[in-house]
């Protein structure tokens, strides 16, 4: 019964108002200053410039995405958000896209619908000639997006109603395409250097598995104590099938209180300063873990976590790869539970 429309009706339109609303505003605890709770409906001012792709049930909607043609003009927040403005300056606005407000209900997710979604967006893709899609995900869905997109910037966005998210980059017809669009006869210099860096972000998908394995396993070898502490280099690997490491800046906030994703991370260089309604009430140091408490009882974030210091770079864990490792790997979750336990003991010891 699921089918994948485009809405082109102001009744398709407000059905993906309100089904934005029942999971940004309801579920996740965003966008509370903007929403509208009398109707209970979430838009935005780029909606009437934008393709809203949209996946229904036969009775209701259960997921969307929403694609901003630069041939329509982006937004100022848009420009701004996703650093368009190298792209703009050699690049036609008319080869280029925005993919933003990607939502699957929470009966959809794991399964292949974020791909139908995205399929969904191909006639129109095709029919505009657009070459270059930019997005964004938060560190918790990165393995999802990686296989459709790739981080590209140098900086990540902090948004205050969105909270920390990557930014993202596809070339629906590869990067040949844009070729001969620039400045000279061959790739645009705002292009090569995408191709040049994965942004601040390195994963399994982004380069050799193998490779990006090598460095992680450095990377912890240097660490005074971590959460894979006793576990063989294999074990190691599978804990991290799915992980991202990620570079930070001064000022991101990782994580927001009442975030409603259950990822864990893992210092591997750098500070961090966690607060409880803007009042610090401890740091996060190398080798140290954080953001186990919403995954260990599966409640929102308990803090806020903000970076404080330059280098500061973070190990991203998937939460589905741990609960697989729990069902499936019960030696290598029995070591990381351990070493969660410790690292809780610790704390209450010195808070003691």
């Amino acid at each position: 019964m699921l089918e994948i429309r485009t809405a082109t009706t102001p009744e398709e339109n407000e059905a993906v108002y309100r089904f934005r609303y029942s999971i940004y505003v309801q579920e996740m605890g965003r966008y509370q200053t903007i929403a509208d709770h009398t109707r209970r409906r979430l838009a935005d001012p780029e909606d009437d410039r934008s393709w809203i792709v949209y996946a229904h049930d036969g009775t209701n909607v259960v997921g969307t995405i929403r694609l901003t043609w630069g041939g329509d003009g982006f937004s100022d927040r848009q420009i701004s958000q996703y650093g368009l403005g190298p792209f703009l300056e050699e690049i036609p606005a008319a080869v280029m896209a925005v993919g933003e407000r990607a939502m699957i209900c929470p009966a959809w997710r794991g399964g292949d619908l974020f791909a139908e979604l995205a399929n969904g967006t191909q006639e129109l893709i095709t029919r505009h000639d657009v070459r270059v899609v930019f997005g964004a995900c938060e560190p918790h869905l990165l393995s999802l997006y990686s296989r459709y997109q790739r981080p590209y910037a140098t900086r990540n966005i902090n948004s205050p109603e969105a909270g920390y998210l990557i930014p993202l980059i596809a070339f629906p017809r590869g990067p040949e395409a844009l070729t001969g669009l620039g400045d000279g006869p061959g790739t645009p210099r705002c292009i090569h250097d995408v191709l040049d860096r994965t942004g601040t972000v390195s994963n399994a998908m982004l380069s050799e598995p193998a490779a990006y394995h090598q460095q992680l396993h450095r990377t912890l070898e240097q660490l005074p104590g971590s959460l894979f502490d006793g576990l063989t280099d294999d074990e190691l690997d599978r804990a991290t099938v799915h992980s991202s490491i990620i570079d930070c800046a001064p000022g991101d906030r990782i994580l927001k209180q009442g975030g409603v994703a259950r990822n864990v991370f893992v210092v591997l260089a750098g500070t961090l300063e966690v607060s409880d309604h803007g009042h610090p009430i401890g740091v996060v140091h190398p080798g140290e873990v954080f953001g186990e408490t919403a995954y260990l009882l599966q409640q929102p974030r308990s803090y806020d976590v903000d970076v404080t210091s330059d280098g500061t770079r973070i190990l991203n864990l998937s939460e589905r790869t741990l609960r697989t490792l729990t069902e499936h790997d019960p030696v290598v979750a029995t070591k990381l539970l351990g070493n969660i336990s410790k690292t809780l003991c610790r704390r209450l010891s010195t808070a003691g």
